[in-house]
């Protein structure tokens, strides 16, 4: 299986560079450039395609709404149509800031999206687009990614936890933690599995157990390190951001593990590789 993706530095796409994908960078592809996304796919030869990148910056993407529609809607339906000529599958990873956040209860792939932000509008757009191109795909929702590159939770409490004894962490958010390396590998299966069986085009959810809060998840980084800092927990009205934040972000995986037999990943287990890979323990 010859497996092409989009991004080169974000966390999954260093994952999937990892497991041997081809990735490609801005300069090979610019997703702000969809007509070339689209032209690469054509030129490429590859057999499967994975959509690893994408615009980010949830709060800049409120000051920044047409670049963000570009990068995660434009660019993956000019993708979705070029994996459709070429009858070759598409994996494009999403995000739970589709979804409204109300609630308790875990967000299946079939509830209504209610974004509520740029960023989460973008993403939605992006994925009725690629349905609508009737192209063979997964659309993977993950969640609170987390590696020993880029930015990220992580490497934001290691960082802080070195310089302070006591850190205030919003506590009222809830979600699944997943490691980038766990992402990667999930969108291998997927492509390969779409290959062979492109019945199960649809979409996904696959995020790390058990689901916490930030400030859970912010002592258990902490207890990993040995570091010794206090943790108090604050709601998300007394951390105020350009871009709402959804409360909750559990995520419904059963449907992917009944598709593809994968399991949602143990973050406890991914934690301890990416601080052993960053030498913190």
């Amino acid at each position: 299986m010859s497996l092409l993706a989009f991004g080169q530095t974000g966390q999954v796409a260093r994952e999937l560079a990892r497991l041997g994908v081809r990735t490609l960078s801005r300069g090979d592809a610019d997703l702000s450039d969809p007509q070339t996304c689209a032209e690469v796919i054509m030129a490429s030869g590859a057999s499967a395609v994975i959509n690893a990148a994408a615009y980010t910056a949830v709060d800049r993407a409120e000051e920044e709404e047409a670049l963000a529609f570009t990068v995660n809607s434009a660019a993956p339906a000019a993708m979705a149509k070029a994996c459709a000529a070429k009858k070759i599958p598409l994996v494009h990873i999403s995000t739970d800031y589709v979804f409204d956040g109300s609630g308790v209860a875990p967000f299946t792939p079939s509830d209504p999206v209610a974004p509520l932000g740029v960023y989460g509008r973008s993403k939605a757009a992006g994925e009725r687009e690629i349905r609508m191109t009737g192209a063979v795909h997964s659309i993977l929702r993950t969640s609170w990614v987390f590696s020993a590159h880029g930015a990220n939770f992580v490497k934001t409490m290691l960082r802080l936890g070195a310089e302070r004894d006591a850190l205030s962490i919003v506590s009222d958010q809830i979600g699944g933690p997943t490691p980038a390396a766990a992402i990667a590998r999930a969108c291998v299966d997927m492509a390969e599995r779409l290959q062979h069986d492109p019945s199960v085009t649809g979409t996904y959810h696959f995020s790390g157990a058990p689901d916490v809060s930030w400030a859970d998840f912010a002592r258990a980084i902490f207890a990993e390190a040995r570091m010794d800092v206090a943790v108090t927990e604050i709601p998300s009205a007394d951390y105020p951001t350009p871009a709402a934040r959804p409360l909750n972000s559990r995520l419904d995986c059963a449907g992917t593990h009944a598709a593809f037999g994968i399991s949602r990943p143990d973050w406890h287990r991914g934690l301890r590789e990416v601080l052993t890979e960053l030498r913190i323990i």
